[in-house]
């Protein structure tokens, strides 16, 4: 809703950094053909991040957003849904506005987050139809893992936000052995469950370009592919989907 004075904002007036776009993607949106908008900018530093380029914020170009609604404009048989990525898309002010204008031409929003801002999560989630919410840690491991203090209670936040809506989410978690023991996986994935997720997903992490170059190494310590598909197999039974990806 648009506060009384105020002028609602023009495509020219968006400004978002776009940093990539895939133009029809199945697996970003579940049970929809989605287009996903990658924003630049990431308050996270995660070791294993292969989009590390995206990590430097910056100002939307005039421009850069209107190329992109022209882009879905000339596609209205082609997608059901547009996914704002990144990078960390909650980063940037003007993203409720694209959000509007997205759902304006009848396609479902879907977003992908790490929670580090939650009360702009909240403004958001009366114009999303689907939100992925990253989880790289339980508690402070979080903050180990994406290399920023204080990060896990604000994602906290964000999650109980999820968990109190009407918004269809899913959990994630990139999983790469220089961060997690098997064990430690396992806790991460049932303290999920305890708090009411339903829906989650473990990602191997590729290790072909990450931020940190030790992170492409191999990891001596790591367990075999059959032991992290055998753990997906002991969690189905208490969430309402489990997926093992990559």
């Amino acid at each position: 809703m648009i506060e009384a004075g105020r002028r609602r904002p023009g495509t020219g007036d968006i400004h978002l950094p776009v940093a990539s776009l895939t133009a029809s993607s199945t697996v970003d949106f579940p049970g929809r053909r989605a287009a996903v908008i990658h924003l630049q900018g990431c308050p996270l530093q995660c070791g294993y991040c292969e989009v590390s380029e995206m990590a430097s914020p910056r100002r939307g170009e005039p421009g850069e957003w209107e190329a992109m609604r022209a882009f879905l404009e000339a596609r209205p048989d082609e997608l059901d849904a547009v996914v704002f990525s990144g990078g960390e898309p909650t980063l940037h002010a003007d993203l409720p506005h694209a959000l509007a204008q997205v759902r304006e031409m009848g396609l479902a929003v879907g977003l992908h987050t790490a929670g580090p801002y939650p009360e702009r999560l909240a403004t958001l989630l009366p114009r999303l139809d689907w939100v992925a919410l990253d989880v790289k840690g339980r508690g402070r491991d979080f903050d180990r893992v994406c290399g920023r203090r204080g990060i896990w209670q604000q994602h906290a936040r964000s999650l109980s936000l999820l968990l109190e809506g009407d918004t269809p989410f899913e959990c994630r978690t990139t999983v790469h052995w220089r961060d997690f023991a098997l064990e430690d996986l396992e806790r991460l994935a049932m303290t999920l469950a305890d708090c009411g997720v339903r829906r989650y997903a473990l990602q191997v992490a590729r290790v072909e370009r990450c931020r940190d170059p030790d992170y492409c190494l191999p990891v001596a310590s790591a367990p075999p592919r059959e032991a992290l598909e055998t753990l997906v197999k002991r969690l189905r039974r208490h969430f309402e989907r489990v997926e093992l990806r990559g």
